[in-house]
């Protein structure tokens, strides 16, 4: 599988719009409501200019496949979320844009996953996150590097 990371663009907005609101990313998300196209906007614009946020688009053999959003702390670890595109999932892309990922960033690596979400458990532990503790329904992962 050939898989790069891109930086995200104003110009993929709608398309991350589309994946956020899917039903089920909405369900494995802290914030399970439906986001508004205005406020998806404003969300974007500001990831944009965060020189503390990254947000990755992840394609495959040209084509568009998920996105890895790292918000960077002070101490140069960086807190990990991802999605894969509803119509691409099932097929190890979650594993390989994770991977990918990993190999970009410095430091140590935190994901924060809901105790539901066994895809997003299986990725992390598959790349080798360690789960720290387990605190009101969400599994804090580490990798230490």
């Amino acid at each position: 599988m050939n898989i790069t990371l891109r930086n995200a663009a104003m110009e993929d907005a709608e398309m991350l719009l589309l994946w956020r609101n899917d039903e089920e990313t909405r369900r494995q998300s802290f914030n399970t409501d439906v986001v508004p196209l205005e406020n998806h906007i404003k969300w974007l614009t500001a990831v944009l200019a965060n020189p503390a946020r990254l947000l990755f688009v992840a394609e495959v053999d040209g084509i568009p496949s998920g996105t890895i959003r790292a918000d960077k702390d002070a101490d140069g670890s960086s807190e990990l979320s991802w999605t894969v595109a509803p119509e691409m999932r099932g097929r190890g892309i979650g594993k390989v844009m994770l991977i990918a990922a990993c190999e970009l960033l410095p430091g140590d690596l935190t994901a924060q996953v809901k105790t539901e979400n066994a895809a997003s458990m299986n990725i992390a532990e598959s790349v080798g996150f360690v789960l720290e503790k387990e605190e009101d329904g969400v599994l804090h992962y580490r990798l230490t590097r």
